[in-house]
């Protein structure tokens, strides 16, 4: 199943430190000029060939986000069809993100 998060709710999951693997799923020129902190870099055009390497455990909380919302539904659609259960995407995406004044890092 897919959820959705909102970016207050993402917010709250990473000052609690929630044990989850969230993933940025942009292109490294996007991750390069933004990122949020404790996120790690997949980037959807790479990730059919990286994703096993990176997302080991099937039953992990994964919370995917990007730009707007729409790249990383798709890669919550691909690791739905892969045997991924637990996948939150991020409405809005890291812009939504800077919009709530939330903090970012560069590169």
């Amino acid at each position: 199943m897919i959820h959705e998060c909102t970016v207050s709710e993402l917010k709250q999951k990473l000052d609690a430190k929630e044990n989850i693997q969230f993933i940025d799923c942009r292109e490294q020129a996007e991750w390069n000029e933004a990122n949020i902190p404790g996120a790690t870099l997949l980037p959807l055009s790479e990730f059919e060939a990286k994703y096993e390497s990176v997302l080991k455990d099937k039953n992990a909380q994964i919370v995917i986000h990007c730009r707007s919302g729409k790249r990383s539904m798709n890669a919550c659609m691909f690791l739905l069809s892969k045997g991924y259960s637990n996948l939150t995407n991020v409405e809005g995406g890291i812009m939504s993100w800077m919009d709530a004044g939330y903090p970012t890092k560069n590169g």
